[in-house]
């Protein structure tokens, strides 16, 4: 009897029988599954077959968050399935490869990264990876030029627009990361009581700022650029010494190609500044440290070159092979790049979505410290964007 006609929420046990009846494993293997992941809108399982060392992972979708109970469209999971394949034909070292989609249970079924490790934990740690920024600035142009209008048929561009539309996941990215943190109109920012006052000053009644932010944000709803992962932080890439994984695209859509690569670049901000307070000195920290600007540095950069190549190999429109705007459009990705990190530094600190760089710090003095250098930080990249023009402007 099939009971998979109609969707339930697995276990890890159930998992298993997944696996066995739907072929991923023969039906006499001895297997074991585990649930390992503790996100708040998925539940994820490792299956292994001990005896030949053989796993695979499946991400169940579920209809309603663990936290608050509040419903979610389970179509994120067809989204993600999706992107993830196509991501799989642009930047196939880059991804975990797909073995099976089900759209009733709604399960993706995907290689087993576990020898790759969260980047975040890894930064946290003091790790150097001497090949990230070569990694995931061409993760970024390999990904992102060849989905915009500039390359694809303007008809499929408009069908895969329609085909990727992700209201629910976009109208929390719209309130948490554009709107909240700086109108706190839902009272849901989390401010420690030593930082209310500077909050309230440089975030709340900064009209500028809010100009600056409010141009962000219709940029982001309105400008279906590229099929953006759209949660392109530290905690969705994992890495080793040989290479990176990048997971989770469950908020994709067509949004600016500069939400991505802010993202990715905000995020490196949270483990250099926390390490600038926390780490022991010595030459291990002024090792890393080195490292770890010059990484930020060179993704800026390296997305300039490889974005350059790209575009001369895969833009064919007459129109569009023209160096002057060819140079407009990569000044205005870049902009917004530098704007949307911004915007992800300072819904880190003041949000309700936090992360652990910062919720980790025990000392209150050093959380004040690193909080306020990190908002700084943010408003300057929302506030100056365009005059942001290389690797070492960022820093």
């Amino acid at each position: 009897m099939n009971k998979y006609l109609e969707h339930f929420r697995m276990s890890a046990a159930d998992a298993v029988e997944y696996t066995k009846y739907f072929g991923i494993f023969p039906d006499d293997a001895e297997l074991r599954g585990e649930e390992i992941g503790d996100g708040n809108i998925n539940y994820i399982f490792r299956v292994i077959e001990d005896k030949t060392g053989k796993s695979v992972v499946l991400k169940q979708a579920d209809k309603f968050l663990r936290s608050s109970g509040r419903p979610l469209d389970l179509d994120r999971s067809r989204i993600e399935a999706e992107i993830l394949k196509l991501e799989g034909e642009y930047a196939p070292e880059f991804v975990p490869e797909i073995y099976r989609y089900d759209d009733i249970m709604c399960v993706i079924v995907m290689e087993d990264i576990s020898e790759y490790k969260n980047l975040r934990k890894e930064l946290i740690d003091g790790k150097i990876f001497e090949k990230f920024a070569e990694e995931i600035s061409s993760f970024l142009a390999d990904t992102l030029l060849p989905t915009t209008d500039l390359v694809l048929d303007r008809a499929e561009k408009k069908d895969r627009v329609k085909a990727f539309i992700n209201k629910e996941l976009c109208d929390i990215s719209e309130c948490l990361v554009f709107t909240e943190p700086y109108v706190n109109d839902r009272d849901r920012n989390i401010v420690i009581p030593e930082n209310m006052e500077f909050v309230k000053k440089y975030l709340y009644e900064d009209k500028e700022l809010h100009v600056e932010a409010a141009k962000l944000k219709n940029n982001f709803m309105n400008n279906a650029q590229a099929l953006i992962h759209g949660d392109l932080h530290s905690g969705s890439i994992f890495i080793n010494e040989r290479g990176m994984k990048v997971i989770d695209p469950e908020f994709s859509f067509y949004g600016p190609m500069g939400y991505d690569i802010g993202n990715v670049i905000g995020n490196l901000f949270f483990s250099l500044v926390n390490r600038k307070y926390l780490m022991e000195d010595g030459e291990k920290k002024e090792k890393f440290i080195q490292w770890l600007t010059e990484t930020i540095e060179n993704i800026f950069d390296m997305f300039v070159v490889k974005f350059h190549k790209k575009y001369k190999e895969i833009v064919k429109d007459p129109l569009y092979v023209n160096e002057g705007f060819e140079n407009w459009y990569l000044g205005e990705i870049l902009a917004d790049s530098v704007g949307s990190a911004g915007m992800e530094i300072i819904r880190r600190v003041v949000g309700d979505s936090k992360v652990m760089e910062v919720t980790s710090i025990e000392d209150t003095e050093k959380r004040v410290k690193v909080e306020r250098e990190l908002i700084q930080i943010g408003i300057r990249f929302v506030k100056d964007r365009y005059k942001i023009k290389s690797g070492k402007d960022l820093i």
